[in-house]
């Protein structure tokens, strides 16, 4: 019974080490241009995101291990799969390199705020929420129309845009936030 309760608590982060596993995969596929198993790939990784969220809330199986996790295998699947897009000319290069600055600065800020022992808070924030959600379904787009060889046509640029805004306003938020963070300890005293 204790053996089962420990996979148990630990299914969603063996979920979000199977979508770390997948985003090598997923990144082959569209090197050696399988679109279509690329797409499944992508959208095997995209439903185990929302798979491991939701068994960890719903089931109250959240763990110090997967909150650090999770966000390695968005960001680990995220910046892959936009780098090799834009690489195969099927992204716009800005728009990759705005999405990988994004998440390099997080990471950076995270890992400096660690150094000088003032940790962040890794709790997603709505907009950073919201930007995961829109970069990836632009992905998917992207990669669906690739894959089943459809035009993306004029309503992609609104999509491009979207993305571009929410990547810089999740940016700017976790720059604020750090940056306060970083900020003398006696401000506001």
């Amino acid at each position: 019974m204790l053996m089962r309760s420990l996979y148990l608590q630990w299914l969603p982060n063996f979920i979000t080490i199977g979508r770390l596993v997948l985003t090598p995969a997923a990144i082959d596929m569209i090197v050696g241009e399988h679109w279509r198993a690329a797409f499944a790939i992508f959208v095997l990784a995209g439903a185990s995101d929302a798979l491991d969220g939701w068994l960890a809330k719903t089931f109250d199986l959240r763990t110090d291990l997967g909150a650090v996790l999770d966000p390695i295998a968005d960001k680990a699947l995220i910046v892959s799969i936009y780098a090799t897009l834009a690489i195969k000319g099927a992204l716009p290069p800005w728009l990759a390199l705005l999405v990988i600055s994004r998440d390099v600065l997080i990471v950076g800020a995270v890992f400096v705020a660690w150094l000088l022992a003032r940790p962040m808070d890794l709790r997603p924030l709505p907009v950073s929420k919201a930007t995961t959600a829109a970069q990836l379904l632009l992905a998917a787009i992207v990669l669906a129309g690739e894959a089943f060889a459809f035009p993306l046509g004029e309503a992609t640029s609104l999509v491009f845009a979207v993305v571009a805004a929410l990547t810089v306003a999740s940016a700017s938020v976790y720059l604020w936030r750090w940056v306060k963070l970083m900020g003398p300890d006696d401000v506001g005293a």
